[in-house]
């Protein structure tokens, strides 16, 4: 790991971090789609580029986030930063579980499965292990639940191309 990265780790649970890297994130999702899923977060921690269907609009909509892997399938968290509200993008795989991720230059359609029980302590033991600053933002979320979604893939991963709309 870069000496970048463990410092990134290291701030991750101050205020101000959280704060800093949301307005980040418009510029992240950019950065993403240009390089097709290579470059997420800077590449300072594992990240991927996740599509989901809007439940309200029914469009694409393409957010990145830290990933540690399971086997073949990637486990992500919706902390949202800690703030007191479910990320969109969690919302909408509850509503519709089937979505895509750009990681590492493929494109891998996914099934989300929401984690409960022994296999959320599980999972969330590996989320901490790789992002420290998680149980921080569990105390900012205000007792909300943070979900924690396995995304399983469906397919072969494909090169990939032009990134969705959104």
């Amino acid at each position: 790991m870069s000496v970048l990265g463990t410092l990134t780790r290291r701030v991750g649970h101050h205020r101000w971090f959280g704060a800093a890297a949301r307005l980040l994130v418009p510029a992240d999702r950019v950065v993403g789609r240009l390089t097709r899923g290579r470059v997420v977060a800077l590449g300072l921690i594992p990240s991927l580029v996740i599509t989901t269907t809007g439940r309200r609009s029914g469009k694409p909509r393409s957010n990145p986030l830290l990933y540690v892997p399971d086997g073949d399938a990637y486990v992500v968290i919706g902390s949202n930063w800690g703030q007191t509200h479910q990320p969109g993008w969690a919302m909408n795989l509850l509503a519709d579980p089937v979505a895509e991720v750009d990681v590492k230059g493929l494109r891998v359609p996914v099934r989300a499965d929401l984690a409960s029980g022994a296999e959320r302590d599980r999972l969330w033991q590996l989320l901490v292990t790789e992002w420290p600053a998680y149980r921080t933002y569990v105390q900012r979320a205000g007792g909300r639940e943070i979900r924690i979604f396995r995304l399983v893939p469906t397919g072969r991963g494909a090169p990939a191309g032009p990134p969705p709309a959104g």
